[in-house]
């Protein structure tokens, strides 16, 4: 299974409109962040989590293919407003999305077009599916399970295919939802900055010592802001095992 990074930035990217900072006006690619979301795939599979408003920009250094499911972490803007640019992927047959209860009506409001009895030529042909935590969910040959963890007070979704799990925009989680994360050797997580404190946000300290917890061998943190530095620095303050994500990589999960 590979799973391709479409973008590890926070929710207004990197670099920051107006910002003149070493990262913001760095040359390395690596320092380039759009807004958080990632393919899963097999040779028969193709899964996209969270479909943000960078999304037609990053499916267009992708093979142009059917997408079997569209995942959901939450509702928030940098999360789903690439919605509408599913369209091109409605050549391939109605697009199905996954998500919580909270995240499915917000999406009746953003784009009530997409739902409506009679659609406009067009329009998106999306099938919305409400999942529930802990409930197994097939696509082909992966299977998925959602988990729930918070995003300050707001529950939101993340997910483990197997051996790897994927989380964004994490502040805590539930011991009974950690705990059915035992067993995943790669995991997904958001690290927004070094210091300071946040209040609905990992901070990369507390993303070290939550992949420590969980025994994952091999960490990715995603979700980082320009203060978490230019890559190449950021990268050497990291422990063994634990590594900064960025946009257009690919492992092998």
């Amino acid at each position: 299974m590979r799973v391709t990074f479409l973008g590890t930035g926070t929710s207004i990217g990197v670099p920051v409109i107006g910002c003149q900072c070493e990262v913001c006006t760095s040359t390395d690619p690596r320092d380039k962040r759009l807004r958080c979301s990632a393919l899963v795939e097999t040779d028969t599979t193709r899964i996209l989590i969270d479909c943000g408003p960078d999304f037609r920009q990053q499916m267009l250094a992708q093979p142009f293919r059917k997408i079997d499911a569209v995942l959901l972490t939450h509702n928030h803007y940098d999360h789903v407003a690439g919605i509408d640019d599913l369209r091109p992927f409605c050549q391939f047959g109605e697009v199905n999305i996954y998500a919580d209860n909270d995240t499915a009506n917000a999406l009746r409001q953003t784009v009530p077009y997409c739902f409506e009895e009679h659609r406009y030529p067009g329009v998106p042909a999306i099938n919305l599916h409400v999942i529930e935590p802990h409930i197994t969910l097939t696509f082909g040959d992966i299977d998925v399970v959602p988990l729930t963890v918070m995003h300050g007070r707001k529950p939101i979704t993340a997910y483990r295919f197997g051996s790897f799990a994927y989380i964004t925009d994490m502040k805590s989680i539930d011991p009974a939802e950690a705990a059915l994360l035992k067993g995943v050797s790669t995991l997904v997580c958001n690290a927004l900055r070094w210091d300071g404190f946040h209040h609905s946000h990992q901070l990369v300290p507390d993303a070290i010592r939550f992949a420590q917890s969980v025994g994952a061998r091999r960490t990715l943190l995603i979700h980082g802001s320009h203060h978490i530095g230019l890559h190449e620095q950021s990268i050497l303050r990291l422990p063994k095992g634990v590594e900064l994500a960025y946009d257009g990589q690919t492992i092998e999960v």
